[in-house]
């Protein structure tokens, strides 16, 4: 019997929603990518008392006795989060944690998967599908929305991300994105969008975007997000400012990102962190190293400067170790009991 489960999944970036008016009965619809980092990182394991330990600790307590219930559960559990995706920062970090703990407690018990589940009883993806398809498949994925029947939006579309190419992002820790009661406001504040902007949207996306990250395009591929990002910010501005972007710091890094030459800028959902991409790692350094320098000689850098970081998209699951050996094993991939949900093609 396996006494403990380690998960490791990782962030993503939300580019988009796809039709917020509603008119064909569907709503919301988003495309997203899973990268490399920040990762969000735990091992469950039964134990005499209950505990938990890290960051969360008391959304994670509060999800355990969720599912516990839910799955007529009566053995005590500890935690140990390692690692944790900033929260509000618009990288999916509630919904990557809710459905590590989910399928690390699964994994211990010997229950199946059931995505669609758990994201009803934790409360994930009440707009967006893209977090709990990236946790099982990781790549580039874009979600149909919410019908009248849906409980989690369904995968339309799943493509490898190339390898080669690299995505800055750009996060500001002094700032939060809107989130909870203030995100349920602020899109009922908002005007009704405009039908001809979400098919502009859905167009630029499915004749534009996907080819061209099907043929590895960079240029296509970034003009098209670029697009649809201006969309989306300037009907969102009202609610994040006043501006495409919810602070002001990133949005000056990223437009000199793209003034030295990065590809379809933009704001992960409600922000802060912003994100440009780069046909090579060589290539987002020199980006990196430029708007560094630039912002140096300005004077421009303090402690509150956004911090720059590379990454790569991962075109896999999130990866899930179980073990009845005593002890961290988040990094032991070569045993057995090591498996990468849904690997995606590469």
């Amino acid at each position: 019997m396996q006494t403990r489960v380690s998960v490791q999944t990782s962030a993503r970036l939300h580019l988009g929603f796809l039709d917020l008016n509603g008119g064909l009965g569907r709503r919301f619809g988003s495309f997203g990518l899973a990268i490399d980092r920040p990762v969000t990182a735990l091992t469950i394991f039964r134990a005499s008392q209950p505990s938990v330990e890290g960051p969360e600790a008391e959304r994670i307590a509060a999800h355990i006795e969720v599912l516990k219930r839910h799955l007529n559960l009566s053995t005590t559990y500890g935690v140990r989060i390692e690692e944790a995706i900033p929260a509000h920062a618009g990288l999916g970090s509630g919904t990557q944690l809710a459905f590590a703990l989910a399928a690390g407690l699964r994994r211990l018990e010997g229950l199946p998967e059931d995505f669609a589940g758990d994201a009803l009883l934790l409360q994930r993806g009440r707009r967006s599908g893209i977090g709990a398809a990236l946790f099982s498949r990781g790549g580039l994925v874009v979600d149909g929305g919410h019908g009248p029947r849906t409980v989690l939006p369904p995968v339309l579309c799943h493509l490898p991300f190339p390898e080669d190419w690299r995505i800055i992002i750009v996060m500001d820790s002094t700032f939060a994105g809107v989130h909870g009661a203030d995100e349920r406001a602020a899109f009922a504040a908002l005007p009704q969008f405009p039908a001809a902007a979400a098919a502009d949207i859905c167009h630029r996306l499915l004749m534009q975007a996907l080819p061209a990250l099907a043929e590895r395009d960079l240029a296509q591929f970034g003009a098209a997000v670029g697009h649809i990002q201006v969309i989306l910010g300037d009907y969102f501005a009202p609610a994040q400012g006043g501006a495409r972007y919810t602070s002001a710091r990133v949005a000056e890094v990223i437009g000199r990102l793209a003034h030295f030459g990065a590809q379809g800028i933009g704001q992960s959902s409600w922000g802060p962190t912003g994100f440009a991409f780069a046909a090579s790692d060589d290539e987002a350094q020199r980006l990196v190293r430029q708007v560094r320098e630039e912002r140096r000689a300005q004077k421009a850098e303090d402690g509150a400067d956004p911090v720059m970081v590379v990454c790569k998209a991962i075109n896999r699951g999130a990866r899930i170790t179980a073990s009845s050996v005593p002890g961290d094993i988040r990094n032991a991939e070569d045993q057995p009991g090591t498996q990468d949900l849904r690997q995606g093609s590469t």
